[in-house]
């Protein structure tokens, strides 16, 4: 369970019991950031998206991931960031530690462990044995000369049976066998290209309840999450009504009032996408006028419906196709 610390608001004077809320890692632990007892909670006057995220690691695997910043709103009107400890600004990521780096092989780093680097010239220098050993006396080739000699008589050693053919009694190959024979696809002999294989499951979307316009906002992005979009942020546009995310290939609006999304809200988002050459979604805490519905089926527009549980469900079968195949 999420520890309570005491909050007191600046303007009021109001002391509040606070507990931040726990939200699914991918691992299925839950993450809940630590609040900081000893410093004073902040009023938020404008938002900016670096300070409403913040990156904490999960407890049991280690994950970074990005999770919204604990706030508290006070019955005077003042909403209040709760400081938090150990953790960073969201956006900010760390640089990888040594050794975990994708792709980094494993051992002692030449140059670094009192090993010298091998040069070319290191690499291509002949042993002591090598250039003490005298040339053959009586014989005046040196070295380079009696390598070239010495590849010019393997080369033609090899060449004499080809060159020979039938007439020393050898058997010509079988011509017409081997025109047959049609030449590996690809480049690379005796393999196979593999037939095409579904794409890799994804894990069970874990949603988080919604109790506030904010936790809607949450809620969507984690669902984009899931889907497979990546870098999600506040959009650069503001929407007219509601709040607009962004990602990697999306376009999303989230609409987290009681006030069903309705035609223009379908449009202007869809304009926004075009301008923009993206796809666009749209999540709505009370669903969708007539109008907008058959807007977004012919626009090919996905709408979700945000449940109280947090769970995006589709709408049309735009958001159902979505849902199928990810992003």
């Amino acid at each position: 369970m999420a520890e309570s610390v005491p909050v007191r608001c600046p303007a009021c004077r109001r002391e509040h019991l606070f507990a931040a809320s726990s939200y699914p890692c991918v691992c299925g632990a839950p993450v809940t950031p630590a609040l900081d007892r000893l410093a004073d909670p902040v009023p938020v006057t404008h938002r900016v998206w670096d300070d409403d995220w913040v990156t904490v690691p999960c407890d049991a695997c280690g994950r970074e991931d990005e999770w919204p910043h604990p706030e508290l709103g006070c019955v005077c009107g003042t909403v209040l960031r709760v400081p938090v400890r150990g953790i960073r600004p969201g956006g900010v990521r760390q640089p990888p530690r040594a050794g975990t780096a994708p792709g980094t092989a494993a051992g002692p780093d030449p140059g670094r462990d009192g090993t010298p680097e091998r040069s070319a010239h290191t690499a291509g220098a002949p042993t002591p044995h090598a250039a003490e050993a005298p040339a053959s006396p009586g014989t005046g080739a040196t070295a380079p000369h009696a390598a070239e000699a010495s590849s010019a008589t393997d080369a033609g050693a090899a060449s004499a049976p080809a060159a020979e053919g039938p007439s020393h009694g050898g058997s010509a190959p079988d011509e017409g066998h081997h025109a047959d024979v049609p030449p590996p696809a690809g480049g690379a002999p005796g393999h196979s290209p593999l037939p095409p294989t579904d794409p890799t499951p994804r894990r069970a979307f874990q949603p988080v309840t919604i109790r506030t316009e904010r936790d809607a906002v949450t809620a969507a992005a984690l669902y984009l999450r899931w889907l497979g979009y990546r870098d999600i942020r506040r959009a650069d546009q503001r929407p007219p009504s509601g709040i607009g995310l962004a990602a990697r290939g999306v376009l999303a609006q989230v609409e987290p009032t009681v006030r069903p999304a309705s035609l223009r809200d379908v449009e202007c988002l869809w304009l926004t996408a075009m301008s923009e050459s993206t796809r666009c979604v749209y999540f709505s805490l009370a669903g969708y006028t007539d109008d907008a519905r058959s807007r977004a089926d012919l626009l090919g527009i996905p709408l979700f419906v945000l449940d109280l549980t947090g769970t995006p469900q589709p709408v049309n079968a735009p958001a159902d196709e979505l849902t199928a195949t990810g992003a």
